[in-house]
């Protein structure tokens, strides 16, 4: 089938490549001219793992094009909207001013039994709303919603074998027929595999997405909730989440306390979910997410006094390494990551940093040029008062103790990510912190 792709960022980019990678003619459409001439050259202007690898084998296959010019979207059948949706300057709210754009540069390309299809994350009653300028602007068009379960770091694979897919259909039953086939079609390779299908409306498939991201947070932040008592009473909160994973009703992951969570997707989604849900008059409904989302800010802080405590309150020109810039592993995002924080705050109180980070450091000095960065862990080490591990890249959470205790000028270490084994690093003769940790 040939779709387009409206919107190549993070979410287009990767949905462009695995839909051609799975055998469709895909053009990709962006506004940005210097993404669309990285894509065009098979190369991923973000780092995401099989992301080069699937660009190159389709656009080697002719399957895969890309272009800032929207009337090339124009003869596709499906066109999926995946562009962004931030959160508005000065309110939780989401920005909906790219979804908006959007659709309208698409309608004039649009043909009757077209189906646009939502891709991003949306307040609830936005698809109603467009699916209305969808018929207004072209008669016989159609929308569906189809919210993404991406993982960075895992986001080729989310795509190309979902765990699940969810349906937004239209209430008109003949459009909603064509619709289902349509989608049936796109992703006929995963439901061969028994992929479970949720068909349902427009306003379930937008609350699915946020919910699911609200439960995420959530759990998190409930198990970095118990992580601050535990620190008060010197329990330790991993022996604790392993004790309480073992029931089914719970289970284990998502169960790590640490400095918290980050990213584009979570923090303005959750905010988004309540400010959605107060101009609704249910705000005391997701109330709980506003503690949510503070226990997770606070989180951040924790680790900044755990530095300053652990230096005596000694933190003035002393140099600490900060092992981590990305929100998390295998991704060179710095979209609200705790990790680039805990770095701004240590050099806001007068610490000399020096931050490491195998792929985000490129991003990192575009927001925050005031920081001293390094890809070599070595010279982040090197000299260095106190080590603060944020990010649990696979060399992190790999390091040599012995080897880091030659390098520094103290063996202090906070784990913020409690990736580390404690007793390892203490018999290497480290003074070490975890967060909830005994």
């Amino acid at each position: 089938m040939k779709v387009s792709v409206i919107g190549c960022g993070y979410l287009g980019a990767v949905h462009a490549a695995s839909m051609a990678e799975l055998g469709h003619e895909v053009i990709g459409v962006d506004t940005d001219s210097h993404r669309i001439s990285e894509l065009a050259a098979h190369r991923a202007p973000f780092y995401e793992p099989q992301l080069p690898e699937i660009l190159a084998s389709a656009g080697a296959k002719g399957r895969l094009r890309f272009s800032t010019d929207i009337a090339d979207a124009g003869g596709a059948r499906v066109h999926f909207l995946a562009v962004g949706t931030p959160q508005k300057a000065g309110g939780y709210a989401a920005d909906l001013t790219f979804v908006d754009a959007a659709v309208e540069s698409l309608i004039p390309h649009l043909a009757p039994g077209d189906l646009v299809v939502g891709k991003s994350t949306v307040p609830v009653g936005t698809a109603a709303r467009l699916a209305a300028r969808v018929a207004e602007g072209c008669p016989g068009a159609m929308l569906a919603w189809n919210p993404e379960f991406l993982r960075e770091g895992f986001a080729v694979k989310d795509t190309i074998t979902p765990d699940r897919i969810v349906y937004g259909l239209p209430s008109d039953p003949d459009h909603a027929a064509t619709a289902k086939a349509l989608l049936d079609e796109i992703y006929a390779t995963a439901i061969a595999r028994d992929t479970p299908v949720v068909v349902t409306d427009y306003q379930t498939a937008e609350l699915v997405k946020v919910a699911a991201n609200a439960f995420l947070a959530t759990k998190i932040s409930f198990i970095n909730a118990m992580a601050e008592i535990a620190e008060v009473v010197d329990a330790d909160i991993t022996q604790l989440a392993d004790a309480i994973g073992y029931d089914s009703r719970i289970g284990r992951k998502f169960l790590n306390a640490g400095v918290g969570f980050g990213g584009g997707c979570l923090p303005k989604d959750i905010r988004a979910f309540t400010a959605r849900a107060e101009e609704l008059g249910r705000g005391e409904s997701v109330s709980f997410l506003k503690e949510v989302d503070a226990i997770n800010l606070r989180r951040r802080q924790r680790v900044v006094d755990l530095v300053i405590e652990m230096l005596g309150g000694k933190i003035y020109q002393r140099k600490v390494a900060v092992l981590g810039l990305s929100f998390k592993p295998e991704s060179d995002d710095t979209r609200d990551s705790p990790a680039l924080d805990v770095a701004v705050q240590l050099k806001g109180r007068g610490a000399d940093v020096v931050a490491v980070d195998p792929k985000a450091v490129p991003n990192s000095m575009r927001k925050h040029p005031q920081l001293a960065y390094t890809e070599d862990l070595e010279t982040a080490l090197s000299g260095a008062h106190a080590v603060v591990l944020v990010t649990e890249w696979a060399q992190y959470r790999q390091l040599d103790p012995e080897w880091a205790a030659r390098l520094v000028r103290r063996p202090l270490i906070i784990d913020g990510r409690n990736c580390l084994d404690p007793a390892a690093w203490r018999a290497a003769g480290w003074t070490y912190r975890g967060m909830g940790r005994s």
